[in-house]
């Protein structure tokens, strides 16, 4: 798992146009950076929307949002137009971002164990440190708590 104050390992991965986003794309700005596990569920559904509902509140504050999943381009498109959707998502069918922020883990459902994403956010600096980290993320209040720890972190 990533620790706060190292730096957030680079990635590369498609958005619904299959334009390439990179983290490069994002120096000199905040990154809020998150991982869900599936389009069109319940509380990612809830989670894509409160972003977008505060997307000008973070672009204020100099951050872009970026949620990553496994699902494909065509599901994240599809994702957006439903929901008129203004944050980008990134396809990560083989979970190779996901495994680099450690959040690509063993979970459990109705007594099976599978591999997949836990919920995380990841708050980066203009300098591409870890500056915040959320796990197991429960949806709800979610989206004001980084928004309100973001305040804090752009004030230093």
């Amino acid at each position: 798992m990533m620790k706060v104050g190292e730096s957030a390992p680079e990635f590369t991965a498609s958005d619904r146009e299959r334009k390439n986003i990179s983290l490069q794309d994002f120096n000199h700005q905040w990154l809020v950076l998150y991982f869900y596990p599936k389009d069109n569920t319940p509380g990612c559904t809830t989670e894509a929307i409160e972003f977008t509902d505060k997307l000008s509140q973070f672009q204020a504050l100099n951050a872009q949002i970026i949620g990553i999943s496994p699902d494909s381009i065509i599901a994240h498109g599809k994702f957006i137009d439903k929901y008129n959707l203004q944050i980008s998502l990134l396809s990560d069918p083989e979970h190779q971002i996901a495994e680099s922020y450690g959040v690509w883990q063993l979970k459990k459902f109705m007594g099976k164990e599978y591999m997949g994403i836990v919920r995380s956010t990841f708050l980066i600096n203009p300098a591409g440190k870890i500056a915040r980290i959320w796990s197991n993320v429960r949806v709800k209040n979610h989206v004001d708590t980084v928004l309100n720890q973001l305040k804090i972190e752009s004030e230093f």
